[in-house]
């Protein structure tokens, strides 16, 4: 996984394609059952929700990736749709990394980009080169040309296949569940550009002249990726995930004004959809990248606060104050340490988070291609043996 005008009211939000009665009580029923016991089985949602748990919990971005030799199988034979698309092989690559560790969650291997044909947007994955999106969004008439036909099970069917057969390996694993969306500004400056951009130029010169008013393209392309991830949060959960985990993954080319003018907004918009159809359901919010302007991020309105690795994990507490829950944000190079560094830097991540079970322990971005194998596991064991200062 890649890892990525707007306020509304309520009933506007809701107004697209919501669930069946009976699937939604359903999944909120399963999200909600999910606390009633202590175990390894739901520990990572537990501490989604801010609550402490017995020690720290442990995922990694990017944990189905090319760094695992059995993963590098596939990617070396398939492209990247196709094994995301086919759901024996989107659920076997979920799933290698959790038998390999034992992660306190499955991420589905998937890309942020995945639901963008539902609007009419088609992209590839090139291997060497990354996402390339061939349809133009530049005016305001090519937005309202979107599609808004939200049937996902018609448009990506294989999302509901995959993540059910996963939240059955879940629940055998003993483990969670993890969904995950882009945020729409940074799926809109992916579309806006075409393919991984350095400036972001074009983006940032429709993103001027909505200021202006001479054009208003961004401003509705935002607001009706806001409603498309919304939505397919939901679905995602409906159709098994525990957590929602939302990827800002071009924060970094945002200004802390670009920031609040535009990104913010939009993804409220997005995880408000989702929390208000599914409350016990907890969204993660990660703004790659974004950590300079780490303190507008405390009202997202989401449940906790993923961190990148430039900011220490003590002033991210700091800035944040003690009532944001928060995870990460340990440097994916430490992973290419020793096996004592490696141990150090979970521990020493682990105490200035407030110590064992009082965030959830991530990198501050993805596990890299080349990280060896054996080093994930070490992170993983450690993250899991430590008791805290005390205990150690």
């Amino acid at each position: 996984q890649h890892v990525s005008s707007l306020s509304s009211s309520s009933s506007s939000l809701l107004k697209s394609t919501a669930a069946p009665e009976d699937t939604t009580e359903t999944a909120t029923a399963a999200s909600s059952s999910s606390s009633s016991t202590t175990s390894d089985r739901d520990i990572l949602v537990r501490a989604a929700r801010g609550e402490q748990v017995e020690r720290t919990p442990v995922w990694l971005m990017r944990q189905a990736g090319r760094y695992m030799a059995a993963f590098r199988e596939y990617s070396d034979k398939y492209p990247f749709r196709e094994r995301s698309e086919t759901p024996s092989m989107a659920i076997e690559l979920s799933t290698q990394c959790h038998k390999a560790y034992g992660m306190d969650g499955i991420i589905m291997f998937s890309d942020i980009l995945t639901p963008l044909p539902v609007l009419g947007i088609e992209f590839d994955v090139i291997k060497g080169t990354g996402p390339v999106i061939s349809t133009d969004i530049q005016t305001e008439e090519d937005v309202k040309a979107l599609s808004e036909d939200y049937d996902f099970d018609k448009k990506l069917p294989f999302i509901r296949e995959i993540l059910s057969s996963l939240s059955k390996a879940a629940e055998e694993g003993d483990t969670s569940l993890i969904g995950f969306v882009g945020a729409p500004f940074t799926l809109a400056a992916y579309t806006i550009e075409g393919k991984s951009s350095k400036h972001c130029l074009d983006t940032k010169k429709l993103m001027m002249a909505d200021e202006t008013g001479e054009s208003k393209t961004m401003s509705m392309f935002l607001d009706r990726l806001a409603q498309l991830i919304g939505e397919y949060g939901c679905h995602q959960i409906e159709c098994g995930a525990q957590v929602i985990q939302v990827f800002e993954s071009w924060a970094h080319q945002l200004s802390p004004k670009g920031f609040v003018d535009f990104a913010k907004p939009a993804s409220q918009k997005a995880i408000r959809i989702i929390k208000e159809r599914y409350p016990d359901t907890p969204v993660i919010y990660f703004a790659n990248g974004g950590s300079a302007y780490l303190e507008l991020q405390k009202d997202m309105g989401a449940d906790m606060i993923c961190i990148d690795w430039s900011v220490d994990m003590a002033q991210a507490r700091k800035i944040l104050g003690p009532d944001v829950p928060v995870s990460g944000n340990l440097d994916p190079t430490v992973l290419f340490g020793t096996k004592e560094q490696i141990e150090q830097a979970v521990r020493d991540c682990i105490d200035k988070a407030g110590g064992p079970g009082k965030h959830l322990l991530n990198l501050g971005h993805g596990v890299m291609q080349g990280t060896p194998e054996e080093a994930v596991g070490w992170l993983v064991d450690e993250c899991k043996r430590y008791k805290g200062k005390e205990g150690a």
